[in-house]
């Protein structure tokens, strides 16, 4: 389970996060939604440790992982989908998903057949450059290369942005199968009410920094949540 308890983070002066706090448990997706710039891309890279805390403290499976540095917690299991894929565009679709391997043992250094046959086309064209698949193939191969690492907390930032529906239907497909193995806390977070509102157990809304809204997703208001949404 991830626990966020009244966690603070400035950029110099400026605050980004005041006092958020969220659980987060296997089995379940949960969802932060808002508009650009309230704080939700600042929360993943507080809690894979890209951005240090000013106050409270990040736990997962028990243990308080505040202070550890990026490279210790995603060998204890953290694994982040970035805004925008960045996966690299001169590597084959093998060779990306392959800088996978870094946080595991030799033994472990296979990509997993679930990779492919939640997402076919990968294995089609695994000797392709990534920068010449689509912008939906890249998303798709951004989450393979993050599902190689055999994640326990697998965070997506916008995974269906600038996406063809299509390619976020089967995004939607993905993130249901891996709910439904029950053993990976998924965070995602979500411009869209309406992708949100077919794949969110729990649903949390940010706005200014701040958690305003959170809850199961099945009792929230929707029109309360739009109006944190709208610009």
């Amino acid at each position: 389970m991830l626990e966020v308890r009244d966690l603070d983070l400035h950029y110099g002066a400026a605050q980004a996060l005041r006092r958020v706090s969220l659980t987060a448990r296997p089995g379940q997706v949960t969802c932060l939604l808002g508009r650009n710039g309230v704080g939700k891309t600042s929360l993943l890279r507080a809690i894979d440790g890209r951005l240090p805390v000013t106050a409270g403290t990040i736990a997962f499976g028990g243990e308080e992982v505040t202070r550890l540095r990026t490279p210790d917690r995603v060998r204890r299991g953290f694994a982040n989908v970035p805004q925008g894929r960045e996966i690299f565009p001169l590597l084959t679709v093998r060779e990306n998903l392959e800088t996978g391997f870094a946080p595991l043992a030799r033994k472990d250094r296979h990509i997993p057949a679930s990779v492919f046959e939640l997402f076919p086309v990968l294995e089609s064209m695994l000797d392709r450059r990534g920068g010449d698949l689509s912008g939906g193939q890249q998303q798709q191969l951004a989450i393979g290369r993050a599902l190689v690492t055999r994640p326990k907390l697998l965070m997506l930032d916008e995974p269906t942005e600038g996406i063809q529906p299509s390619i976020i239907k089967d995004i939607g497909r993905a993130i249901s199968y891996l709910r439904d193995q029950g053993d990976m806390v998924i965070l995602l977070v979500e411009q869209y009410l309406d992708f949100a509102n077919e794949l969110a157990d729990a649903i949390h809304v940010m706005d200014r920094g701040e958690i305003v809204i959170a809850g199961p997703a099945g009792e929230l208001d929707p029109d309360e949540i739009r109006k944190h949404l709208t610009v």
